[in-house]
């Protein structure tokens, strides 16, 4: 009798983990993007009882959404590349060069090419200028992509050699632009400015209610088109209430942002609403953008086919080279976006523009879900990633913790992804609530040595 309770006790455990499983794949829920989303809860949280409430305010807060679009921008391009079992260790520099390259056109008036300058009589002070500098930069970072993918792609050099060269050519390259040596390109154009977020150069209140508005009905719209091409194709559709739900929670989220965090902060200026910052509209439409290009376009569905399996995606007739290739121009170009936007917050351009960067881009990538093993890996999860990271410095600074402490802290979470990932793959699930703990005991104890 009592082997066959147990017997019962454990076909019911069987099916009843069967059927949550079955539940989450009919909802069709990611329950990594779910993880970090309770992981960025927490460290709010604990960050908020640890600085005596100063962590969750609206300033703090809108703050942080402003200092995360940098890298959250460039770890979009950065989950393609290493999908595709690749990496970049040069956009820190390249983000350095750039931002040097665009805000000499608007100081000078000169476009600097790999120590080629040509000066441009009236371009200096116009209107327009910075609309030039920008294209500039994504010119001129579409062709170092374009080079470093060539490399990469058509001549086999690895990656990490290339990119290596590049993180050490592209900084260096900037003492050789236009010939000033160096030295500090300020101030920038009045409108370029507004790329870099500032109380004074945000939506404002009326302008983000009708963003957060667009984006409730984008939201709704995006559930009804992935439910018909779901029925279109005869595949599992959720339940309409499941939807519903996802629906509201989704809206219910962006008007929470919106409302608490954008619309709350008052403009230490003119005391009024200072709305959504433009950075954190940029980074809204390259996520956007960049999830398209991954879910939805050719392009996205041969990058995760060959990460996948680079034999097969070359025998089924990819063309990898090619694909390759462009992953690390677009990758260029999005470095030209965030060295926009850090100039820009700058209001000026310096050498030492973008160091680090390279390793919170490449980390932001990881903690988000992105495999190095290739094929795995997903846009939001790396914007979340991105988040979690300046998150984690933004509440480490609030509480006066050095630098070198910080790094460490850091590179504690990175492993600790790694790590998880690897477990994951090994279908070790059980050691991943364990992994996850040692990673948080030990980043707590070098946090609380670390305190003045």
């Amino acid at each position: 009798m009592n082997q066959e309770a147990d017997a019962v006790g454990t076909a019911r455990e069987v099916a009843d983990k069967r059927s949550w499983q079955d539940f989450g794949r009919t909802l069709d829920l990611d329950t990594r993007l779910l993880g970090m989303l309770a992981a960025i809860g927490v460290i709010w949280v604990g960050f908020h009882l640890m600085s005596d409430g100063s962590f969750i305010t609206s300033r703090n807060l809108w703050n942080l959404s402003v200092q995360s679009t940098s890298i959250a921008i460039m770890a979009t391009g950065m989950v393609l590349i290493i999908v595709t079992r690749n990496i970049d260790l040069s956009v820190g520099s390249l983000l350095g060069l750039l931002g040097y390259t665009m805000a000499l056109v608007q100081t000078q008036g000169m476009i600097s090419v790999f120590g080629f300058d040509i000066t441009i009589d009236g371009l200096k002070g116009q209107w327009f200028t910075w609309i030039v500098a920008i294209a500039v930069g994504l010119a001129l970072g579409a062709v170092v992509g374009l080079i470093q993918g060539s490399l990469i792609a058509y001549v086999g050099v690895p990656a990490f050699i290339v990119t290596l060269g590049g993180y050490l050519a592209w900084r260096g390259l900037i003492f050789r632009t236009g010939g000033q040596q160096g030295q500090t390109l300020a101030p920038l154009n009045n409108t370029f400015r507004y790329l870099g977020g500032a109380p004074e150069r945000s939506l404002g209140d009326w302008k983000s209610w009708l963003l957060a508005l667009l984006m409730c009905g984008a939201i709704v719209l995006s559930l009804m088109l992935a439910r018909r091409r779901r029925q279109r194709h005869e595949l599992n559709v959720r339940p309409l209430a499941a939807d519903v739900v996802l629906a509201v929670l989704g809206c219910v989220l962006v008007l929470v942002f919106v409302w608490g965090i954008a619309i709350r902060y008052s403009s230490p200026v003119t005391g009024d609403p200072v709305g959504v910052a433009y950075p954190v509209l940029i980074l809204i439409g390259v996520t956007a953008l960049m999830t398209y290009l991954a879910r939805r376009r050719r392009f996205g569905r041969y990058v995760y086919a060959y990460g996948g399996n680079p034999e097969a995606a070359e025998l089924g007739g990819i063309n990898t080279r090619r694909t390759v290739m462009l992953t690390f121009v677009l990758m260029g170009m999005l470095c030209a976006v965030s060295g926009a936007i850090q100039t820009a917050r700058l209001n000026s351009a310096t050498t030492n523009l973008g160091v680090q960067n390279e390793l919170d881009v490449i980390a932001a990538a990881v903690i988000g879900g992105t495999s190095f093993s290739g094929g795995i890996g997903t846009i939001p999860g790396a914007v979340l990633g991105a988040v979690v990271m300046q998150s984690l410095r933004s509440g480490m600074s609030l509480l006066n913790i050095d630098s070198p402490t910080q790094d460490i802290v850091v590179g504690i979470v990175l492993v600790t992804a790694v790590a998880i990932d690897s477990l994951l793959r090994q279908r070790r699930r059980s050691w991943v609530i364990g992994a996850l703990a040692v990673g948080v005991f030990v980043a707590g104890i070098v946090i609380q040595t670390g305190r003045p």
